[in-house]
């Protein structure tokens, strides 16, 4: 399969800080992706660069998307290309309701008649003439930014740590709705939409599969292989033996 996402060299700093130094990594179409590491390894940058948050520099590098050098394009052009964030701690607007949001993802006025369809299936449908995750919940803000990367439909998905501050019943149901905006349900040589998950425990492995897992730590992939592999040496040795691989490398 031809490659979606190619990341070559890249360095990347906040405020003068550098952040990942020279990192590498290749995500074909229809792979999904799971990045562990530990708290201030670089995860977040790196979802953070690829959908061209201002704020996170690249320094030198590449980032290449469906054969488009995406380096220099702003966070607007990345979107239009096809990649969609679903973050960790999604901000608060209270002046926007739901609905509203969904419709600026949604694009065309023929397709705002999918908004309720959209939040039945994420079971938030007495959640759209509110603020866009005003007062919602862990686990109904996670719903809520799953229905809008449903509605956008992106070719890459980057999602932050969907299992923070999600309880066991909630994790089932955004489960299904991150393989249904990966097309899961489709055979594996048929599918086209990518994901990059980043995780800290592990548990969205349990509701989505994923056979391609990494270490970044230090700001540098560490290491490769299976993302349940990987869990479990990182549970029995923590990331002391990534970091020494890396060193020896």
């Amino acid at each position: 399969m031809s490659n979606l996402l190619e990341i070559k060299d890249l360095h990347v700093s906040v405020e003068d800080n550098e952040i990942l130094h020279g990192l590498n990594l290749t995500i074909k179409h229809g792979e999904t992706v799971m990045i562990f590491g530990p708290n201030g390894g670089g995860k977040t940058t790196l979802l953070m660069s690829i959908m061209g948050f201002p704020k996170y520099k690249i320094t030198s590098g590449q980032i290449i998307f469906d054969g488009h050098d995406i380096t220099n394009m702003t966070l607007d052009e990345r979107a239009r290309l096809g990649i969609g964030m679903a973050f960790q701690r999604p901000p608060i607007i209270k002046g926007i309701k739901t609905r509203d949001m969904l419709k600026v993802c949604l694009k065309d006025e023929k397709r705002f008649e999918e908004i309720h369809y959209l939040a039945e299936r994420a079971n938030m449908t007495k959640f759209l003439d509110r603020g866009v995750n005003y007062g919602f919940s862990g686990g109904e803000t996670k719903r809520s930014e799953m229905m809008q990367i449903l509605a956008q439909q992106p070719e890459l998905v980057l999602l932050d740590e969907p299992e923070s501050g999600v309880d066991l019943e909630n994790m089932a149901l955004i489960g299904k709705l991150i393989n249904d905006a990966l097309g899961k349900d489709s055979h594996f040589a048929d599918r086209t939409k990518s994901g990059l998950i980043i995780s800290h425990t592990g548990h969205i492995l349990e509701y989505v599969n994923s056979r391609t897992g990494y270490v970044l730590i230090n700001g540098r992939i560490s290491c490769e292989g299976d993302p349940r592999d990987i869990l479990a040496s990182v549970k029995e040795h923590g990331y002391t033996e990534c970091a020494s691989c890396q060193r020896n490398k």
